[in-house]
């Protein structure tokens, strides 16, 4: 998956987090077919690390997860998880849209006010469209140096809402990734 270019402006919109149990089945429903619910291993700033063992696996995977809602558009919320193939080979950047978004407009995302490009998204199930991203190095520098990243979905092709995540905690968080 790819990064496109492109500028938005943001609303100011506040954090908001999904319940343990919504963050831990978005967890299992796309890191593997499991029905378990993740555990919460540890805190990160505003990330949780919630692991599972996916049925059939031989170890659990991991991934670091933060929940954010728009202020003015209760049904606009996103939750972003961050997390490593089970090979260790790639890092992955999942996001989980409402339904309802703009497709073709894809994810937005800056990191400091700064644009880092779009990413297109790749399906939608009945908890939401999943936009997906394998983490390049750059990408990944940018996430552990900023302070504030701001994703950004579109109703219309000119409304775009952008939704403020918190990157306190990330660095650390992704250390401890297994």
């Amino acid at each position: 998956m790819r990064m496109m270019g492109g500028v938005f402006q943001a609303r100011r919109l506040r954090r908001a987090g999904l319940s343990a149990v919504a963050a831990a089945a978005l967890l299992g429903a796309f890191s593997a077919p499991a029905a378990a619910q993740g555990v919460v291993k540890s805190k990160h700033g505003d990330w949780e690390m919630r692991c599972e063992t996916p049925a059939g696996a031989s170890r659990e995977q991991c991934a670091l997860i933060q929940s954010i809602a728009a202020e003015d558009k209760p049904n606009v919320s996103l939750v972003v998880i961050v997390l490593k193939t089970a090979d260790g080979k790639a890092r992955l950047l999942r996001v989980i849209a409402p339904l309802g978004v703009l497709l073709p407009a894809g994810l937005g995302l800056k990191i400091d006010n700064v644009d880092v490009g779009r990413a297109l998204f790749v399906r939608c199930l009945p908890t939401g469209c999943v936009a997906e991203v394998v983490m390049d190095d750059k990408l990944l520098e940018q996430l552990k140096a900023g302070a504030n990243a701001t994703f950004i979905v579109f109703n219309t092709p000119e409304e775009g809402i952008g939704l403020p995540l918190a990157l306190a905690g990330f660095s650390q968080g992704f250390e401890k990734l297994p």
